[in-house]
């Protein structure tokens, strides 16, 4: 496979507590999406912020990864229902993401609960997103078999 290389792009316009700013992406798969330092620092409707972007590519990297490695390892997954929550805090250091807690949900036919948490750390610790995490963000990964 050749490398893919994905794009999104953020206008943004004004200072960084009053400013406002609109992601869009190159897929064309959503649509642009409004992003202020407000929505970044107490939620608010309709808009989106970098932790929740972050969020979402870190769940479906996870359920990509944990899906391979149940199908090598003979159990197929029926179904996972992954959610991941990244925060963002003032630290000494200043505002960062400090953390991305993934909780997984698995319908897994024949899979035991250790042998699923097994395969759930190890998805924690080797999709994509979480190697480019790694040691800069705790990662925490529960799961459970439905």
């Amino acid at each position: 496979m050749s490398a893919v290389v994905s794009t999104a792009k953020t206008v943004w316009e004004g200072d960084l507590f009053h400013g406002k700013g609109n992601v869009s992406f190159g897929s064309g798969a959503f649509p642009s999406t409004a992003v202020t330092w407000a929505a970044r620092s107490s939620k608010v409707a309709g808009m989106t912020s970098p932790e929740e972007l972050l969020a979402a590519a870190h769940a479906s990297c996870f359920a990509m990864a944990l899906s391979n490695i149940l199908a090598k390892e003979g159990k197929p997954a029926t179904k996972l229902e992954v959610t991941a929550e990244a925060t963002f805090a003032k630290t000494d250091e200043g505002f960062r993401i400090t953390q991305v807690n993934i909780t997984v949900v698995g319908t897994v036919p024949g899979m035991d609960r250790d042998s699923f948490n097994k395969a759930a750390e190890a998805a924690g610790n080797g999709c994509p997103v979480s190697k480019a995490l790694k040691g800069n963000v705790e990662i925490k990964v529960s799961a459970r078999l439905a």
